[in-house]
């Protein structure tokens, strides 16, 4: 599936993105056969100390890319500078279909994100807390400002501990996002935020391909099949009687 096919479609079906952040998820990644993901996020600032490998390896992968160089605050490896930062994405951004980086780092990066704008890049702005769920006034502040940055997709990754922080998740979708969202939760209740959120309406869905680098992540291809699963049955055609 192209990027440009999956930006059309992106509120058709929820997607699923495999997340490449190691030596043994690119192995794994070189393995996957059109179809059986929709995106590969490949987390390059995992890669930064040595990258001329995982450059040598994008042209074979079978499936549109997602690039992301990782603040350090947010999970990045490696802390890497801004400046680094804007050097790897520039690296790496003729093989992109979509970018991913923080509203934290929306300013700094603004060269970045008109680049991608001009290479007809997506682009996702993301916005993570690993150790609650912020207030509902501060997520939906979080929503305005990606939109105003010029996102694509708003991504939300938030600890979902209890039943309440994964009500506060749900809610987003409660009424139509002024763009479109990619929500995950983390921790105990991980595994179900991330099939409810992509009935919800999450566009983008994240799991892993060699070990989770996130708590209450699926493996990625296992994800795609649980979706399918949940996917409402196309409608019966009436029986029609033979011809007496």
């Amino acid at each position: 599936m192209s990027g440009k096919k999956i930006s059309r479609d992106l509120r058709v079906r929820p997607k699923v993105v495999g997340a490449v952040h190691s030596a043994g998820a690119l192995r794994r990644a070189l393995r996957i056969r059109p179809g059986e993901l929709d995106l590969l996020e490949i987390r390059v600032d995992a890669f930064a100390p040595d990258p001329a490998p995982l450059l040598r390896a994008l042209p074979r992968l079978r499936v549109p890319l997602l690039i992301t160089v990782r603040h350090p605050a947010e999970g990045g490896a490696h802390r890497l500078s801004f400046a680094r930062r804007r050097a790897l994405f520039a690296q790496f951004l003729p093989f992109a279909q979509f970018i991913d980086l923080e509203l934290r780092s929306v300013k700094a990066l603004a060269a970045v994100i008109a680049d991608a704008r001009a290479r007809g890049v997506r682009v996702i702005v993301s916005d993570h807390h690993f150790k609650t769920v912020p207030p509902a006034a501060r997520l939906r502040q979080t929503i305005r400002r990606a939109r105003a940055a010029g996102a694509d997709i708003c991504k939300i990754a938030a600890l979902a501990d209890t039943p309440a922080a994964l009500a506060q998740l749900l809610a987003l979708f409660t009424t139509r996002p002024p763009l479109p969202l990619s929500v995950m939760g983390m921790g105990r209740f991980g595994k179900v935020s991330r099939l409810l959120l992509a009935q919800a309406g999450s566009v983008l869905n994240y799991g892993y391909l060699h070990q989770p680098n996130a708590s209450g992540q699926w493996e990625a291809v296992l994800l795609q099949k649980r979706l399918a699963e949940l996917e409402p049955a196309p409608p019966r055609s009436p029986a029609v009687a033979p011809p007496s």
